[in-house]
């Protein structure tokens, strides 16, 4: 797969050193072979081992989280921060509480966020972090409890022009709401340490919906510059219901497509007539419950136990939102037969090699994750800015400036593509235009 000599080195000394970390050495593989036109052009990259530094991470912590739960037993989980790259700016992204979590999953988000972070254009480096705490089944006392004891640990190493943390899976508006509540307490300040933060104590409007509806935005620009179409009439699958299905099916919904189906890690629901966003609203960020509960308030949908199927039903535009690899060869394979125009990624990495380079070659209208679902840091960058100026903007103009963003995303990452001679290479696209930025940052910047 990696064709240039210097890009091969840096890689295979990648697997090296950590050859037990799937999903980054899958994240960072992806990333270096299509950054080898951009190398073979840029002579100063292998000089100044800029590569090198690139897939290296800054700073890398690993901390034990010792709390309490309900029953007075003592708990103990790990907890992680990678500082992956400050070139443009500060640290900037989410922090993910699921079981999986793992040194190897906290790495391949912390490059990816790398450059979807440098593709929004505004001055934020890239970090992820989190911990294999589970906070399904726990109390609101105890999800307190944790992220009391995560954050206690977490303070030294953040900070408004450090690194600013924000919310990813299992991590919402109550978990920001703690985890700032316990800065607060420990540095005695009110700053914009956190994104994500409720409205009444520095959050911005606009933020909740931000990655589902730039999710749209962007696919929406794709269909009419790539296809000269839209979402309208167009029938929509989406995978997930968490916070970015829920929002791209309310945004697909309001530019006139019909979403049909939505999952989560049981099973998912299919749903001829569209998708009624209110039960899954209630279901899911109310009563916290399982899609499968969909089918008892609209008993003509159907539910199916296990998630990978939903790739099977046909559709027009397929917005992956779940979770990493979820979208294989097979299920590309599924979609182009069934006749879809575009898949777009909501989740990280959602889709592997094989399926993405599939879309790719059989010319579906594609949008790589680091620059489709960049809506949410791109909103947390606002909500950083409204916290610095001590101002709160109102939801239209975020919602304006997120569109904006979203657009010139698109267009930044199509034109690249251009420029290399397949303008349905997103993935190269989006990657170079990318790391542009920040090679040119990290060489003005001597070596560090």
């Amino acid at each position: 797969m990696l064709n240039n000599s210097y890009v091969k080195r840096v890689y295979d000394s990648l697997v090296l050193k950590n050859s037990n970390e799937k999903e980054f050495l899958q994240a960072a593989l992806e990333i270096l072979a299509s950054l080898e036109p951009y190398v073979e052009c840029h002579p100063e990259i292998e000089k100044n081992k800029v590569l090198e530094r690139f897939v290296e991470p800054e700073r890398f912590i690993q901390f034990r989280v010792a709390w309490v739960d309900d029953k007075g037993e003592v708990q103990v989980n790990r907890g992680y921060r990678v500082q992956y790259n400050s070139s443009i700016g500060p640290y900037k992204g989410g922090l993910r509480f699921h079981p999986s979590v793992n040194a190897s999953i906290i790495k391949f988000l912390g490059l990816e966020q790398v450059l979807k972070n440098s593709l929004t254009s505004l001055p934020m480096g890239g970090g992820k972090g989190g911990s294999d705490f589970d906070p399904k089944g726990k109390t609101d006392h105890e999800i307190m409890s944790f992220c009391q004891a995560f954050m206690t640990e977490l303070y030294r190493h953040i900070g408004e022009d450090t690194d600013v943390p924000a919310g990813d899976i299992g991590v919402g508006g109550r978990e920001i709401g703690y985890l700032y509540g316990q800065y607060k307490r420990i540095q005695n300040k009110n700053v914009g340490v956190l994104t994500g933060k409720g409205i009444p104590f520095g959050g911005s409007l606009g933020r909740t919906e931000a990655t589902g509806y730039g999710l749209c935005y962007f696919t929406e620009e794709a269909l009419r510059v790539m296809r000269q179409d839209s979402f309208k009439n167009k029938t929509v699958v989406i995978s997930g219901s968490g916070n970015v299905a829920i929002y791209a099916c309310e945004k697909a919904t309001s530019l006139g497509a019909k979403v049909v189906a939505m999952s989560d890690s049981n099973g998912y629901i299919y749903d001829e007539n569209g998708i009624d966003l209110v039960i899954v609203k209630e279901i899911k960020e109310v009563k916290r419950g399982r899609i499968k509960e969909y089918i008892s308030s609209v008993p003509t949908a159907k539910y199916q136990e296990g998630a990978r199927g939903i790739w099977q039903i046909p559709c027009d535009i397929a917005l992956p939102c779940a979770t990493q690899n979820e979208l294989d060869l097979e299920d590309a394979k599924s979609l182009a037969k069934n006749g879809v125009i575009a898949v777009c990624e909501g989740a990280n990495m959602p889709s592997t090699l094989e399926a993405s380079k599939y879309f790719i070659e059989h010319q579906v209208v594609y949008g790589p994750a680091k620059a489709a679902n960049a809506g949410g840091v791109a909103t947390s960058g606002l909500e950083m800015s409204q916290n610095s100026i001590r101002m709160s903007w109102s939801f239209e103009e975020v919602d304006k400036k997120l569109k904006e963003i979203m657009v010139q995303i698109f267009q930044n990452v199509y034109q690249t593509a251009i420029s290399l001679g397949n303008p349905y290479d997103t993935v190269t696209g989006a990657n170079i235009a990318g790391f542009d930025k920040i090679a040119k940052a990290m060489l003005s910047l001597g070596v560090y």
